[in-house]
């Protein structure tokens, strides 16, 4: 499992992984019920749910811990599943409950899991160093983990999925629990893995993450994957439109009525000193909207753009909030 560090790009896929059809019951019940998405390299795709959605036992099918009674898995070309050892080894799986030795340190916990990869001597003492490096722990790699708060532990337990160099990395809910520092550097820690070519499949009961660092989002309610898309197509999805609100001195009456005459703005007014719009995708409007105002001779004080969020459009297809 050597050879490509984490600054180095994967091979080139279409995609790390591919999810077709995918079924499992328990009894009488449809877990997951004909889910399909994929995952290019690169890639950081959130899956949001309810709570009994159907996203863990979704994670559990990819990373070969369930088998599905339908469909397939495929991950870095490979056909996956439970008995598919090539296909798992190419998954970093880091579950929502830290999975840590507590009486050894942060270095001793990362050399365990890099030996269960057939890591070994100078290999495994560098891929440590690496690893460490990038969860931001190698000041403190000597120190038991016992002592470490809640969120150098999670950190740690991404690390060690980290190990092995996957090209899928599955992170089921990371943040949890963490104070608000902690929360950061394990996003900006998802942000460059992002960057440097690894999938990331990331679960989240918050929104604000999502938006944040998922570059395509895949509802699931009642074990069905409902919605799917960047945030912008989801939003698109549910018809609401942008907002620009601007602060101006000058005929913002005439400036509203040559608003209205823009592709893309589909209602302006005027209250007090700020022209109103309703628009389209307003942060690529803007533009031409300030552009406007200049050739109307007036003047700007201030600008604010309000676009839905994701949190919209989960209440919208569910029918409930995402910590609900």
């Amino acid at each position: 499992m050597s050879g490509r560090s984490l600054t180095e790009p994967p091979p080139v896929l279409a995609e790390v992984l591919a999810v077709s059809g995918l079924t499992k019951r328990f009894g009488d019940r449809i877990a997951v019920d004909d889910v399909s998405f994929a995952i290019a390299p690169g890639e950081t795709y959130g899956l949001l749910g309810p709570n009994g959605a159907g996203k863990t036992t979704t994670i559990r099918l990819v990373c070969g811990l369930l088998r599905p009674d339908a469909g397939s898995i495929a991950i870095a070309g490979l056909p996956g599943g439970g008995a598919m050892i090539d296909a798992r080894a190419q998954v970093g799986y880091v579950p929502q409950d830290v999975a840590l030795y507590p009486d050894l340190s942060a270095r001793e916990n990362l050399r365990f899991f890099g030996k269960l990869y057939r890591l070994r001597g100078k290999a495994l003492e560098r891929r440590v160093d690496e690893v460490l490096e990038l969860i931001g722990l190698s000041e403190r790699a000597k120190e038991k983990v016992e002592a470490y708060s809640g969120g150098m532990r999670r950190r740690l337990n991404i690390g060690a999925g980290l190990m092995h160099r996957p090209m899928l990395l599955v992170l089921d809910e990371p943040t949890v629990g963490v104070d608000p520092q902690s929360r950061h550097a394990i996003m900006e820690n998802v942000r460059s893995l992002g960057a440097s070519g690894m999938a990331v499949l990331y679960t989240t009961h918050y929104m604000e993450e999502a938006e944040r660092l998922c570059d395509r989002v895949g509802i699931v309610d009642h074990g069905r994957l409902i919605a799917e898309g960047t945030r912008r197509e989801l939003i698109d999805r549910l018809g609401e439109h942008d907002r620009i609100n601007l602060a101006a001195d000058g005929d913002l009456t005439s400036l509203a009525k040559l608003c209205r005459d823009m592709p893309g703005v589909e209602r302006a007014g005027v209250t007090g000193d700020e022209l109103q719009l309703i628009v389209r995708d307003g942060r690529h409007l803007l533009p031409g909207v300030l552009d406007t105002v200049e050739r109307a001779g007036a003047s700007v004080r201030s600008v604010e753009v309000t676009e839905p969020d994701l949190e919209a459009v989960f209440l919208h297809l569910t029918g409930t909030a995402l910590r609900d």
